[in-house]
């Protein structure tokens, strides 16, 4: 089967995704950005290779408006990790498991997939994460429950825990 990309860019209201996916599942997705432009480009080159294709987003997009209006959101979407490590599928595997408005430690993921004192390495995975907020990296934050670093800066991932917490009004356990 021959690999088929489409995409989408779309305003959800707090600003524009962009969503890449194959025939095999979701590749890239960005956080909102202020632009469509900006969306697109942090899409990459497989943009140029790509069938737009709003109608085929168009639930995955309305989620986002969802989870970014402040709701409890499910991402069950079939995704594309063919392009990861088998580290990195092991990382963003587990990481879609960790409960909306929860947060577990680089270390508790590492101990998890059975590399005790991997955290390091699992920060790394995290920071090629395409598919934020649809692989949660957001909730995985440093064993003392400082936030660590993410793609988007640090005020970012407060602001993504901090709506989740919200929503869920119970906090976020580390």
């Amino acid at each position: 089967m021959t690999e088929e990309l489409r995409y989408t860019v779309s305003n959800i209201g707090v600003g524009w995704v962009g969503v890449l996916g194959s025939n095999l599942g979701l590749l890239e997705a960005t956080l909102p950005q202020g632009t469509a432009r900006e969306a697109e480009r942090q899409l990459g080159g497989g943009v140029r290779e790509a069938i737009r294709s709003d109608d085929f987003f168009a639930d995955l997009m309305e989620r986002l408006r969802s989870y970014f209006a402040g709701r409890r959101v499910e991402f069950n979407d079939e995704l594309d990790f063919s392009a990861a490590t088998a580290f990195q599928l092991g990382v963003w595997r587990l990481t879609r498991f960790i409960p909306y408005g929860e947060t577990r430690s680089y270390g508790w993921v590492a101990e998890k997939l059975g590399k005790a004192g991997a955290g390091r390495a699992v920060g790394q995975a995290m920071a090629r994460n395409p598919l934020p907020i649809i692989v949660p990296c957001h909730r995985v934050v440093a064993k003392d429950g400082k936030l660590g670093g993410y793609s988007e800066g640090v005020a970012k991932k407060r602001y993504l825990l901090q709506l989740e917490s919200a929503a869920n009004q119970g906090g976020y356990l580390t």
